[in-house]
């Protein structure tokens, strides 16, 4: 790494021209159905494992195979998002996926599906959100004027809202109504629902700066990471979230078997949890598009730790009073989101367009190695003291993780950064220290 030390400067964002609310609103309710999709089907593959092993380790297996293919591929899946059409590598990732759960479809259909397969297609489909994930997230700077950019943020956390509103019933639905097989078909409908509007629609790519002539895609790669080491308050703010997901990830992986153990429920009960966990959800990203936060890290600190000390109280809640836990999920779901939507409208205001595919790939490399590794030290953790303690434990130590961000004077100001998107140092040039 080179000696030098990033300072703010002043990056003019990209105007998307005129008519960009109908290309904008086209591209989102693709992905939007995508995503639904998508997200019934986790839900159904995760109950169908609950339902076959009871096992939190099988569980936990589950969760390393969806989360750690997307951690290691997506330093490269950004670093491809800067570099070359956003939108291509969308559709690519979108059909690959859809290719995959028809493959999984006739194993089901015919009888003839093991555990391993379930593993194998969470496995691709996740290398898939690699290189989807960022080249979505850098496009919508592209698609959207800044004054904008808050509010987009705010209404892919409610996209995520409804996700989980739709996906937790409709999956639950179609466990009830039909085979499995033809359940996991609504995923290959929804996914080219997500595709056409990417074969109608173009999206921008960003101009490089003048003088900016990259060596390859390793050395791009460095690029952001040295913007983000060099940037004490984006490196420190790198290094919370990953702490927190670290911690509260075997929350949501272990869900279906907290239900399903403590609260004596089935596949009914916990789509009702998820569901009205989506209409929490959906309320929090209505609060950050209509309140579109000018100073974004309060939000995001106390959003994520009041997250994670509701998930404790839903295990807190006792056997016979479903209903609060309910409550408490519900809650965490909404303040995950206030914490979530500043989060990326942080990132998005902070970094340059063309490197913001490399950068919020890198968030997703944090995060989603810490993921597994969280899992694979619950799991253990899980099977001596129970799935409803270990809600407790790790609820609680995630909310004080947050809460640390505070100290920190660093991630504090990023505020005032936010308003002067970094720039990356180059090669050989000391800048003065801000």
């Amino acid at each position: 790494m080179d000696p030098a030390v990033n300072v703010p400067a002043v990056a003019a964002h990209p105007d998307p021209g005129p008519g960009w609310q109908p290309r904008f609103w086209a591209i989102f309710c693709g992905q939007a159905s995508s995503l639904v999709g998508s997200a019934l089907t986790q839900f159904v593959l995760l109950w169908w494992i609950t339902d076959t092993t009871g096992s939190v380790s099988a569980l936990a297996t589950a969760g390393v195979a969806a989360l750690l293919p997307q951690a290691l591929l997506s330093p490269l899946g950004g670093t491809l998002a800067d570099r070359y059409s956003r939108r291509a590598l969308m559709i690519g990732a979108d059909a690959i996926s859809a290719l995959c759960m028809v493959v999984l479809i006739a194993l089901f259909l015919t009888g003839r599906v093991e555990l391993w397969h379930v593993y194998t297609m969470m496995f691709i489909r996740s290398a898939m959100q690699a290189f989807q994930s960022p080249a979505a997230a850098a496009s919508t700077a592209m698609l959207v004027p800044a004054s904008f950019l808050p509010r987009a943020a705010g209404l892919n956390q409610t996209l995520q809202g409804l996700m989980t509103v739709a996906a937790a019933p409709l999956g639950a639905l179609a466990i009830g109504v039909m085979p499995i097989g033809w359940a996991l078909g609504i995923d290959v409908f929804t996914a080219l629902l997500g595709i056409v509007p990417l074969l109608l629609y173009r999206i921008p790519q960003p101009r490089r700066p003048a003088g900016d002539d990259s060596g390859g895609l390793w050395s791009e790669f460095r690029e952001g990471v040295s913007l983000v080491w060099h940037q004490p308050g984006l490196r420190r703010l790198f290094g919370l979230m990953g702490a927190i997901v670290l911690i509260i990830v075997p929350s949501f992986t272990l869900v279906p078997l907290l239900v399903k153990e403590h609260f004596a429920g089935g596949a009914g009960q916990v789509a009702l949890m998820e569901g009205l966990s989506g209409l929490g959800m959906i309320a929090g990203g209505l609060i950050v598009a209509a309140v579109a936060p000018r100073r974004q890290v309060p939000w995001i600190l106390v959003g994520f730790a009041a997250s994670c000390l509701t998930l404790a109280l839903t295990a807190l809640a006792p056997r016979e009073l479903f209903w609060l836990a309910v409550v408490w999920w519900v809650l965490s779901g909404m303040t995950y989101i206030l914490g979530n939507g500043p989060l990326t409208a942080l990132l998005q205001t902070t970094i340059p367009p063309h490197l913001q595919g490399r950068v919020l790939s890198l968030m997703n490399t944090v995060t989603g190695v810490a993921a597994p590794i969280g899992l694979a030290v619950a799991t253990p953790l899980g099977e001596q003291v129970g799935v409803r303690w270990l809600f407790v434990i790790l609820g609680v130590l995630g909310a004080a993780v947050g809460l640390l961000g505070f100290v920190s004077p660093a991630i504090r100001q990023l505020d005032n950064a936010a308003e002067r998107p970094a720039r990356p140092p180059r090669e050989g040039v000391t800048q003065p220290r801000a």
